[in-house]
């Protein structure tokens, strides 16, 4: 790494972009704005009742710290299993893991800081389609 390059930076999350998992995200730490090389970190919102649309994160893990709200996960191949987190708790997702993320308020937002290992992460997330569940035959 150059000289130039290395620097401390700061950064205010001003700007709201829509991500693939369909949520809004304010744009923090990341490849694109300040150079990381291993490290993304933003702040992501979820309105209330709004979920994320089913993904998985293709080669990179995630941490998430839960600042406010309540938020259902939903995971595994079928989106079987379910974990709820609330403020003040970490989740962590590995990857190649298919999730969604429910605000389990009709009235409040949910947010929390979303860090991952790779500094361009939404160029690997892809929408994630359950295959049916298994019915018993009749």
């Amino acid at each position: 790494m150059s000289r130039e390059k290395r620097q401390v930076q700061a950064l205010r999350p001003e700007q709201e972009v829509m991500t693939r998992q369909r949520l809004p995200y304010f744009v923090g730490i990341s490849g694109q704005t300040v150079g990381a090389e291993g490290l993304s970190m933003h702040l992501v919102v979820i309105p209330p009742g709004a979920r994320a649309e089913p993904h998985v994160h293709i080669g990179y893990e995630t941490g998430i710290y839960v600042l406010e709200g309540r938020v259902l996960t939903r995971w595994g191949e079928r989106l079987e299993h379910e974990v709820v987190s609330e403020a003040g708790e970490f989740l962590f997702i590995p990857p190649g893991v298919p999730h969604e993320a429910i605000n389990l308020s009709t009235t409040d937002v949910a947010r929390a800081v979303v860090a991952r290992n790779d500094p361009a992460e939404q160029d690997k997330v892809q929408t994630y389609h359950a295959p049916p569940s298994e019915q018993p035959a009749v």
